[in-house]
This record gives C-alpha cells, structure tokens and sequence, in this order.
C-alpha cells in the first residue's frame, strides 16, 4: 500500500492529540500524582505484556546495569519531570498550548545530543530552532501597554510548557544512550529475535522510574496535607469519567502512540514521519474548541502551523 508510513505518522498524530485531550481531562478530575502513578502503572503492565507474548520474557531481559542506570534516569527525566511539566502545563494553559511548547523538545533533543553525544548541531538545527520558537511567540506573545510586547498566557503555564519539552528531549537522548547499551548486552545469537521488542523493554524501564518517583511523590505530598484534602487512588477510582479518560490517555499515549511511532519508520524515513507526527498542534485546534471552547485565532493557526515547520526543518 503506497504511503502506508506516512498514514501511520499522520495516525500517531491524531493519538497524540487524543492523548492530550485525555490527559489535560484525566489532570483536572483526578490530580496530576495520581492520574500520572495509574499511568504509569498501566504502561507497564501493557509493555511487559507487550514484550511477553513476543519475546518469552515479561522483563527487559539480558539488559545490563548500565542499560538499567542510564533508562531508569531517562524516566526520571522525561517521564517524571517532563510529564509532570506537561500535565501540569495542560492545568494552566490547556493542552492546546501544552502541544505547541512540546514542538520544542526536538530543539532540546539537539542540543543535548550535541553535549552529551558530540553529534553535530549544524546551522540547519539553529535554523530550526528559530523558527519553530517563533511560532509559539506568535501564538502566545501579544501587544501589551505600550506596545510592548507581553504573555498572551501565564507565565507559570510557559515555565510548565519550556519544562516539559526540556524533559522530553533531555530524556529522548538518554533513552537513546541507555538502548543502545541494552542492544549491546543481548547476545548476537539472541539479538534478531528481539531487537523488535527493545524499544518496548527500554520503555518499561523508563515506567518502573516514572512509577516509582511519582508514587514517592504522591506520598510527600499526601504526608503533608490534612487528611481531608489527601489524593489517593482508591478515592479516583470513584471517578468513573476521570478514571476513564487516563485509560483513554494510556492506550493512546505510551502503548498506541509509541508503538504506531516506531511502525511508521519502518515504512517511511525518519524524517517524513517525525514531522508528520508533529502536527498534534495544529490537529488539536478544533478539537479542543469543540471540547473547552477555546477560542482559536489566525495567530493561533499559524502559530502552530510554523512551529511545526521548525521542526520539519530538523529532518530534512
């Protein structure tokens, strides 16, 4: 089927926006700690399934200590920090606007690669990250007294948003570093029949972190309020539409979308798919209008829209 790559991309585009519109409904009703420990929790479960059925082994098997060390800290990373950024984002801004910062996170994924890695961050790259910042101030920067210019949002909402995208980049990388190790502790003769599911074993990795800091959290947190005001998970299984949405939020972020993502680059170059994949901005518009009746605006239109185009700039 022609084009069968770029279809997926475009379908992981679309998860991507579902996720968000879940995640930002799953945040409100549940609580960002709470709603992220069922996530994670569910995420793992789906990957050792996932990697079960395929490989024999319900664990990241033949992965070394430092396959371990450098996974276990891209989940602190991008799953822990990054992700209470970006849900945090979403209760502040929404996750209109939650997406669009997120366009930054391969400008973030660049520069990290370029000190941790050496790979090489080219005049194309800085292009790409001047163009795609330029979309969001497009989208979020307006006139204020004076003619000055001013935040069309919070400012704690844009710290959220820049956290978030800092978190996944930073941890993209170190999730690159650490699969690479566990790719080098399989044995050759064991290594075509599971390089497919390594990815998945990497993730689960990453979730056994994001778990585990974001239950330590959970329980800080709830050590130092009244009792009355305490976040438990038994309490969220009373929500049924909360509790719902993060299922929706778990199917079609980390076991859908990170699944299809990896279809696609099989079908298609990296490139094509990554930029397709990065359209949920422009995507998300109408949806979360029709949703939170959020207004949208030609600035916000093509706000997104070079955004997106930033990030097309780093693949071709």
């Amino acid at each position: 089927m022609a084009y069968i790559g770029e279809l997926i991309s475009l379908g992981v585009a679309f998860l991507w926006t579902i996720s968000a519109l879940s995640g930002e409904v799953a945040s409100r009703r549940l609580g960002v700690f709470v709603m992220n420990v069922w996530r994670m929790a569910f995420a793992l479960c789906f990957s050792a399934l996932l990697i079960g059925f395929g490989t024999g082994y319900f664990f990241p098997a033949y992965a070394s200590g430092e396959a371990w060390m450098w996974l276990l800290l891209s989940g602190v990373v991008g799953y822990f920090f990054g992700d209470w950024c970006l849900f945090n984002s979403y209760l502040t801004i929404g996750s209109r606007y939650g997406q669009l910062f997120m366009t930054l996170a391969p400008a973030f994924a660049a520069f990290s690669a370029w000190t941790m890695l050496g790979q090489t961050l080219n005049g194309q790259s800085l292009l790409a990250m001047a163009v795609t910042m330029t979309g969001i101030g497009i989208s979020v920067l307006g006139r204020g007294e004076g003619h000055k210019l001013s935040l069309n949002l919070p400012a704690k909402g844009v710290l959220f948003g820049l956290g978030a995208a800092l978190g996944q980049g930073v941890g993209l990388v170190l999730s690159k570093i650490g699969l690479d190790c566990y790719e080098a502790s399989v044995p050759a003769d064991v290594l075509p029949q599971m390089e497919g599911y390594l990815p998945f074993g990497s993730n689960l990795i990453r979730c056994v972190a994001g778990l585990v800091c974001f239950s330590a959290w959970l329980m800080v947190m709830n050590w130092r309020r009244p009792v009355e005001q305490r976040q438990t998970l038994r309490a969220s299984l009373s929500d049924r539409k909360g509790f719902l949405a993060m299922l929706v939020l778990v199917v079609s972020g980390p076991f859908l979308g990170v699944g299809f993502s990896l279809m696609a680059v099989q079908y298609t170059a990296a490139g094509i798919a990554s930029t397709l994949m990065a359209t949920t901005p422009i995507i998300i518009l109408l949806p979360s209008w029709w949703l939170f009746g959020q207004r949208i605006t030609l600035r916000n239109v093509l706000g997104a829209v070079i955004s997106v185009v930033g990030v097309s700039l780093f693949f071709v």
